[in-house]
C-alpha cells in the first residue's frame, strides 16, 4: 500500500532481468563514494536489489548482493521443467513456475517484512485489472517482490489481499514518478537499460517478453525524467552501452557488474551526480 517516505534521497532501482547485476556495480560505486540513500524504490529485478540493499545499505551488504549474482543462473529463477514445457503445450496462462524464484528470494532476503528495512523501502507492482502503479511499503517482502517481478506471460500473476498483480513496469507510471510522490527532493536512479546491440532479435517467448519490456521500461523513464526533471534534482547512472546480451542471460553478470562499476566510478569522477541529463543511453538507439 502507499506509504510515506522520511527522508529526501531516494535510490530508484528499475527493472531489467539479468541486466540487474548491471545495479550491482553502480551500487557497489555510489556506496564506496558515500553516497547516501534516504529510502529506495524499487521496480521488477530492482525491486529484489532495492529490497536486499534497504535490509543491508553497507558496504557488506552490496558485497554480499554481489556474491548472490555472481553465482545465480538462470535456471534459478526460470527453470526449465517438464511441467512448464506441458505448461507452453497446454496454453497455460504463464510458462514459469515462481517456486524457484520465491525460495531463492526466501533464502536471500535480509528481511522478512518491508518495515523491517534498515531504510525504508517501497516495491513497485501492476494492478492486474486496472493497469495502474501500486506501491507496496508494509507487509510481508517476498510476495510484494513477487508480485513486481511478475513478467507477463513468463509468471503467474500474484494475488496481495483481494488484488492481482503483475510487473511493476507494465504501468504507466515508472519508480522515478513514484519517489517523487513519496516526498523525495532528490532521486538517484539505477536503471538496468536495455540490450542495444543485439545481433539478431532474442528467441524464445521468456526472451522476448523480457527484451521488449525493457525497451518500454526505457521508454518511460526517460519520459518521465524529462517530464518532472524541473522540479526536482535527478541524477541517472548511466546504463551499459553497448550492450549485446539478453535480458535472459544470466551468464555473464560478473561481466556485468564489473563493466557498471568501472563506468560508474567514471561517471561519478567526473561529476555525474551533479549532472540532470538524461544519459544518451536510455534513449532509442541501435549499433551496427
Amino acid at each position: 500500500m502507499p506509504g510515506e517516505a522520511s527522508g529526501r534521497t531516494a535510490f530508484v532501482f528499475a527493472g531489467g532481468g539479468s541486466f540487474g547485476a548491471v545495479q550491482v556495480g553502480m551500487l557497489r560505486e555510489l556506496v564506496l563514494s558515500g553516497v547516501r540513500a534516504d529510502f529506495i524504490v524499487g521496480c521488477s529485478v530492482g525491486a529484489i536489489n532495492g529490497v536486499h540493499f534497504a535490509g543491508a545499505p553497507d558496504n557488506d551488504g552490496v558485497a554480499l548482493l554481489e556474491r548472490i549474482w555472481r553465482g545465480l543462473r538462470r535456471r534459478d529463477i526460470f527453470p526449465l521443467t517438464l511441467g512448464n514445457v506441458l505448461a507452453a503445450l497446454m496454453r497455460r496462462a504463464h510458462l514459469v513456475d515462481p517456486g524457484a524464484l520465491r525460495a531463492l528470494l526466501e533464502r536471500h532476503l535480509p528481511c522478512k517484512t518491508l518495515e523491517d528495512a534498515a531504510i525504508p523501502v517501497h516495491v513497485v507492482a501492476t494492478s492486474l485489472l486496472a493497469g495502474i502503479a501500486v506501491c507496496f511499503s508494509r507487509g510481508p517482502a517476498v510476495p510484494a517482490v513477487l508480485a513486481s517481478a511478475a513478467i507477463p506471460a513468463a509468471f503467474p500473476p500474484v494475488r496481495i489481499g483481494d488484488h492481482d498483480y503483475i510487473d511493476g513496469g507494465v504501468a504507466s507510471n515508472t519508480p522515478v514518478e513514484t519517489a517523487r510522490e513519496l516526498g523525495a527532493t532528490r532521486i538517484v536512479v539505477l536503471p538496468g537499460g536495455f540490450a542495444c546491440a543485439l545481433t539478431s532479435p532474442p528467441s524464445g517467448a521468456v526472451a522476448s517478453a523480457m527484451h521488449a519490456l525493457n525497451l518500454m521500461i526505457a521508454r518511460q523513464m526517460v519520459s518521465d525524467i524529462q517530464r518532472i526533471g524541473d522540479r526536482i534534482e535527478i541524477a541517472v547512472v548511466p546504463p551499459l552501452c553497448p550492450l549485446d546480451i539478453s535480458p535472459y542471460d544470466f551468464t555473464r553478470a560478473g561481466e556485468l557488474i564489473d563493466r557498471a562499476a568501472a563506468s560508474t566510478r567514471e561517471w561519478i569522477d567526473t561529476g555525474g551526480l551533479a549532472r540532470r541529463d538524461v544519459p544518451h543511453q536510455l534513449r532509442a538507439h541501435l549499433h551496427k
